[in-house]
């Protein structure tokens, strides 16, 4: 049994939902034959997620869809001092969840044919974010 882990900084984006599979795939080591990976991201108002990686108006929408759950400015938040999007940013984060784990075939990630992994970004400028990266296989 083999564990390996090191951190992956993701470039800095703007709020909505990026697909940063290849990013991720570029900073890990060497996949075992067999295993898992797990991501776990280090901040509190941005998320990990699995879904569409084919057509980018899945990643629009799925922004929309966001947006209109946990709305900014709400009179009755009470986590305001950082700016209007950072307590939905927390709110979002809790809904999405911030780690993934993703089982490894053949030394390669097993995703399915449309799938991809997502940074969720919520606040307006982020900045660059962390994730652990840690990987379990033989």
């Amino acid at each position: 049994m083999m564990v390996q882990q090191v951190e992956i900084i993701l470039t800095p984006r703007p709020r909505g939902f990026h697909l940063v599979t290849g990013e991720i795939v570029r900073q890990l080591p060497k996949l075992p034959k067999t295993g898992l990976l797990h991501l776990f991201c280090q901040h509190t108002s941005c998320g990990l997620s699995i879904n569409e990686n084919a057509d980018p108006d899945v990643r629009v929408d799925m922004e929309t869809i966001f947006d209109r759950l946990v709305p900014e400015n709400c009179p009755d938040y009470e986590h305001t001092l950082e700016g209007a999007d950072d307590m939905p940013a927390h709110a979002k984060s809790t809904l999405s969840g911030v780690s993934l784990t993703i089982p490894v075939t053949g030394g390669r990630l097993n995703l399915g044919t449309w799938q991809g992994i997502y940074l969720c970004e919520y606040r307006n400028y982020g900045g660059a974010r962390r994730l652990v990266a840690t990987v379990i296989g033989e």
